[in-house]
């Protein structure tokens, strides 16, 4: 089956300035990051008591949405892209396109009572491209065709001259290895995870210009597919579609922050260039997953605005007979959102200016 990721990026490219293709992503990869605490909290419908999901209970809700195409691309931790596309061959008849993380630098290591997502980040990768890929180590082409053939390789810049370079050395081998083995990746980079690193104001113009930067020196073969990025403002997104507008640019979500900051964080995204969305703790944390994406759906595709999307997600909830997290007018509020994985700056998600 066509995917649409295939379909939509090749509609980008035919005519990037034109196009209106959004692609859209669940990014459930949190197991390689947060540990226990990964698959979210819910109430246990027995004893009423609020737990942690299961890892079953989280691989359940990735089939719920693949099976409904609603997103793009899921991404997984390699453990459960196994399970879903090796084991069960859930994405064999499916538009969705699955994806694993490729790699998990040390500024993802959130751990509860942990310090080391606050030390500078370190290069690091615990999955191997041929476990993705087939399963097993030194796998055959044959096996490469019968997994996941899509990664997330993960930077981040924290503008020191030591550090930069050996991220950018384990960037190189990744990209060479990646191409040997015909592994398709996107890219992301986070803001610096070190305080002070850069002036709050230069930071989405340090980004842009490290991704520039990088990027310059790796030829067609071996670029990604498209890039995951804080988004910083309309000007920072600007300048970065403007600069190459078949570099295509996708947004990270951050923490869950209220409804409205994750509608109108896509919208605006859109608005000003961007041409993916990857949400993680947005979807997570929704009260009703299925119906959350099904309204960012709505708003990637341009049918409905984000103040109407969260009154008519509202009256779903209550169809639904599920609580509310938070009251109507609450929900219609944008709010600074923390856009980093570890939740430790913020932006504001709205534009006022730029309306």
């Amino acid at each position: 089956m066509l995917k649409s990721l295939d379909a939509k990026l090749a509609a980008i490219h035919a005519d990037p300035h034109g196009c209106r293709e959004f692609l859209l992503a669940d990014a459930k990869d949190a197991d390689m990051a947060f540990g226990l605490a990964s698959p979210g909290i819910i109430q246990d419908t027995r004893t009423g008591e609020r737990r942690f999901r299961t890892l079953a209970e989280y691989r359940e809700l990735m089939r719920e949405i693949v099976r409904s195409g609603l997103v793009d691309i899921m991404l997984m931790s390699a453990s459960t892209s196994e399970q879903l596309a090796l084991v069960e061959r859930l994405f064999d008849n499916s538009p969705v396109t699955p994806a694993a993380r490729a790699n998990d630098t040390t500024d993802i290591h959130v751990l509860r009572g942990g310090r080391i997502h606050h030390a500078p980040s370190h290069p690091f990768r615990t999955a191997s491209l041929d476990h993705i890929q087939g399963g097993r180590l030194d796998c055959s082409v044959d096996d490469r065709a019968r997994g996941v053939n899509l990664g997330l390789y993960s930077m981040t810049f924290n503008n020191d001259p030591e550090r930069d370079r050996v991220a950018l050395e384990h960037f190189r081998a990744f990209r060479e290895e990646a191409e040997r083995k015909g592994f398709r990746y996107f890219l992301e980079v986070f803001d610096p995870n070190v305080e002070g690193a850069v002036a709050p104001d230069m930071l989405g113009a340090f980004v842009n210009d490290a991704i520039a930067r990088t990027l310059a020196g790796v030829v067609q073969a071996s670029r990604p597919l498209f890039l995951k990025i804080v988004y910083h403002g309309p000007k920072a997104m600007e300048d970065l579609v403007q600069y190459d507008p078949h570099l295509v640019v996708g947004i990270l979500g951050g923490s869950s922050g209220t409804t409205r900051d994750a509608f109108q964080l896509l919208h605006d995204a859109k608005k000003y260039g961007g041409r993916v969305a990857l949400f993680g703790r947005k979807i997570n944390n929704a009260e009703h997953q299925l119906t959350f994406v099904k309204f960012l759906r709505l708003i990637a595709d341009g049918q409905i605005a984000p103040d109407e999307a969260v009154r008519a997600y509202h009256a779903q909830l209550q169809q639904l007979k599920i609580a509310p997290h938070r009251p109507l007018d609450t929900d219609l509020q944008i709010t600074d959102s923390s856009m980093s994985y570890a939740g430790s700056k913020t932006i504001s998600t709205a534009s006022p200016q730029r309306s």
